[in-house]
């Protein structure tokens, strides 16, 4: 993409409303724009990160079985009457119809997938399914001062396990762990995230959260730095050592953290509700048994602006990143500007997401502007480097500079990334 198409711009201030790291940065490069608290518009490139975040989500959930789906984020009130939930569910956003039908915007989706899996499993032979959603949740939150963090809209993947029995969900379950740890992996994230012990769910003595250490964490967690175990600060008071290792709980490190991700044993809390039974080898019918594992692409995105950052702007993962590198023309000579054509041209035929600054703006604005965005690779081609037929080349977490010869550039990005 040509920098000179897009419609957004940097921009060096955003007033005194913004109080987050992880927002302002966005709104700086242009990710983002806040239309009021808790509500942003992804703007192209923005749009590209999250995109880029959920389809390592949605590669992750396919290859353990899920099935994804999209469900309505408007939500009838009878479905959480069933569940008790309509006057104790104090985030919901609700609404009426002109006939005076009352409706809630989706704020979480076990009232809506249990009912709809009812129409589909009958037999111990349909189970187990995973069901999964990456879809925009409403929350009514009282904080919505955190950016990307704590939104009242806002981009969660949501998936739902049905099993015939507590041992199926125990095994499945574990087998979700293994598949967030991977996702972090590919967000390089997974070097600071922690399985955590927090209170537990309706079904089992603690639940499970993902939190991600962070200066500005909203969490308290303390860890155990032998086994890697950590306590959410709710549940510290019930523990006297660790779970694993038997570390007594004075030696524990108490960090600050965002929780990225929970999953939970829901047992039959839901499908209790709806009636949601199937039959057994014997014929006999037995209550289906849930859990859910939440997982949230914008917070994501969010906590990764607060941990990738330095004092010139974002530090963006190759994995996520808008575009892998970042050209810069830093010339008013044409035929230096037809070279970074071509060399743009070249690099975009053998499918390196490239961005290329062919604004007319000073080299001061147009480096400024490169470190704020935060692409990973940043070449510069000058008058100078053009002497040798060269090309500057900086890793946007690295002080090192290398001078690459133009046709060999391409060859060193495809290695390099």
């Amino acid at each position: 993409m040509k920098q000179s198409i897009l419609f957004t711009k940097t921009r060096k201030e955003i007033g005194n409303d913004e109080v987050s790291l992880n927002a302002s940065l966005l709104i700086r490069g242009g990710f983002i724009d806040k239309l009021t608290a808790g509500v942003y518009t992804y703007l192209p490139l923005g749009l590209r990160v999250i995109n880029k975040i959920q389809n390592i989500i949605r590669e992750e959930m396919d290859k353990i079985g899920g099935q994804e789906i999209l469900m309505p984020a408007l939500t009838p009130k009878e479905v959480w009457e069933k569940t008790k939930r309509w006057n104790n569910f104090d985030a919901l956003f609700k609404l009426s119809n002109i006939e005076g039908k009352e409706y809630a915007l989706g704020a979480t989706h076990e009232e809506i997938v249990t009912p709809l899996l009812k129409k589909y499993i009958f037999s111990y032979k349909d189970l187990p399914k995973y069901i999964y959603q990456i879809q925009t949740k409403f929350r009514n939150e009282a904080r919505a001062k955190s950016g990307l963090l704590r939104g009242r809209e806002f981009l969660m993947k949501d998936l739902y396990s049905f099993h015939a029995d507590a041992a199926d969900l125990d095994k499945y379950y574990e087998i979700v762990k293994l598949a967030y740890f991977n996702i972090f992996k590919r967000l390089k994230l997974d070097k600071i995230t922690y399985l955590t012990l927090s209170s537990g769910g309706a079904f089992s003595k603690y639940s499970h959260e993902f939190q991600t250490l962070a200066k500005n964490g909203e969490d308290t967690i303390y860890l155990c730095e032998k086994c890697k175990i950590a306590y959410n600060k709710e549940v510290i008071d019930e523990i006297t050592q660790c779970e694993g290792c038997k570390l007594g709980k004075d030696k524990f490190k108490e960090l600050k953290a965002i929780e990225t991700g929970n999953i939970f044993k829901l047992g039959t809390r839901f499908s209790a509700d709806f009636g949601f039974k199937y039959k057994d080898k014997n014929d006999k019918e037995q209550e289906i048994i849930m859990g859910c594992y939440g997982i949230g692409p914008s917070r994501i995105m969010g906590t990764i602006v607060e941990v990738f950052n330095d004092n010139k702007g974002i530090i963006w993962p190759e994995s996520i990143a808008p575009f892998l590198v970042h050209l810069i023309l830093i010339s008013k000579d044409n035929a230096l500007a037809k070279k970074a054509e071509k060399l743009y041209d070249d690099l975009t035929k053998i499918g390196i997401q490239i961005l290329y600054d062919d604004r007319d703006e000073t080299a001061g604005t147009k480096l400024n502007d490169s470190d704020l965005i935060g692409i990973p690779f940043r070449l510069i081609l000058s008058e100078k480097t053009a002497k040798t037929d060269s090309i500057e080349v900086k890793k946007r977490d690295s002080q090192k500079v290398e001078m690459i010869k133009i046709k060999k550039i391409g060859d060193y990005l495809k290695k390099a990334l």
